[in-house]
């Protein structure tokens, strides 16, 4: 079985802390068996970001870490942050690093796919006939809005009085929408741009837009929908939605509500794009209380590693491969802890990525029986 190319490709691996170590090595081993059976070649380099960076170098983002990362093919995030580094004053923390991290790399769109899992339905909050199938993107804007705005704190009178500024120019906007409108493109073609336009002016020139863009792409369906709205759409039916286009603030907090219908943010791939590397991580926390117990779901980390494969390097067939095979894992009733169903196959993370590969391994063994080329 082949994808008929052989690739090579450099690929940093940002372990951080808590679970991440853990979470990074579930994603490494996928990424080195696709490597091996497909006859690419992964170069993996290892490098701190986080607590770990601080405790190893004294600063959340060491400067080889970012010079490193700025010239290989993608990058691997686990986790940072805990409450080792809690004391510590802000911009000082794990967590600036990351923000660091992004910037550095020039990363301005961040993708979170929901897609719903078959064995893993029941999982799920909704009801069965409002979750549909469940597929979607939210594409949200990375480097602007609200959370780089001008911002400010007085205290006048006795009264304090402080503000964050939404801004936005024509040439994020167009930037953002591109990518959400090429996304669309190579999906169903339905495209929902999200924002607050009946209040918000930086949301009046987002949707004017976004609008004019679609001449651009005529074959994409557009439509617009207020960010309150949005919310409700997203717990009354998801499956209306393909790719939604969310500014930082919005995406921020939809991608978050959509996380929470497959039933565990331990599901949840991402990555970031820019003009440089990609950067691909699941979307859990660190979850210190957890280091040491092998209860961490690697489930995130594995589609992360997908999205690699996929999005960063064009291997499709080997996303697939990777992806039908943890299908399968879940179908034959293996669970982690943190989603573990009645009658489950409880296995720790680390086993649970070992069955994993050795699935891997049958169905590369087997291709004709799975349906693939050879």
């Amino acid at each position: 079985m082949s994808s008929g190319m052989t690739m090579k490709k450099k690929i940093v691996l940002l372990p951080g802390d808590g679970i991440g170590p853990e979470v990074t090595r579930a994603a490494a081993t996928v990424l080195r068996e696709t490597a091996h059976e497909f006859n690419h070649e992964f170069e993996f380099v290892e490098l701190p970001l986080g607590g770990a960076a601080i405790d190893a170098a004294g600063t959340p983002l060491p400067p080889e870490t970012l010079e490193v990362c700025r010239k290989v093919d993608a990058v691997f995030l686990g986790a940072v942050g805990g409450p080792k580094w809690d004391a510590l004053p802000v911009g000082k923390r794990p967590e600036s690093g990351l923000l660091g991290l992004r910037k550095g790399m020039e990363l301005f769109v961040n993708v979170r796919p929901v897609k719903l899992i078959e064995p893993l339905r029941g999982l799920s909050p909704l009801k069965q006939e409002r979750l549909g199938d469940l597929d979607l993107e939210i594409v949200r804007e990375l480097s602007g809005g609200m959370y780089f705005g001008e911002r400010g704190n007085v205290a006048e009178n006795g009264v304090e009085r402080a503000w964050d500024t939404e801004s936005y120019s024509t040439p994020e906007i167009e930037r953002i929408a591109a990518f959400a409108y090429r996304r669309a493109e190579s999906r169903t073609r339905r495209l929902c741009s999200v924002d607050k336009a009946n209040v918000l002016t930086s949301s009046q020139l987002w949707r004017r837009t976004v609008t004019a863009m679609n001449a651009v792409y005529p074959s994409v369906k557009l439509e617009h929908m207020y960010v309150d709205n949005a919310a409700m759409q997203l717990t009354l039916k998801p499956s209306q939605f393909d790719v939604m286009l969310c500014s930082n603030m919005f995406g921020d907090i939809l991608s978050d509500a959509a996380a929470a219908l497959v039933g565990s943010i331990g599901l949840i791939p991402s990555a970031s794009f820019g003009d440089r590397a990609p950067l691909f991580e699941p979307i859990h926390g660190s979850a210190p209380s957890l280091v040491g117990t092998d209860s961490a779901n690697p489930i995130g980390s594995i589609l992360s590693a997908t999205m690699m494969l996929r999005d960063a390097f064009g291997l499709s067939l080997e996303a697939d491969w990777v992806e039908q095979s943890l299908t399968r894992v879940l179908s034959a009733g293996y669970r982690t802890p943190d989603i573990a169903e009645p009658k489950a196959r409880v296995v720790g993370g680390s086993v649970f990525t070992e069955i994993l590969r050795e699935e891997m391994q049958r169905t590369f063994e087997h291709a004709e029986r799975y349906g693939w080329g050879v």
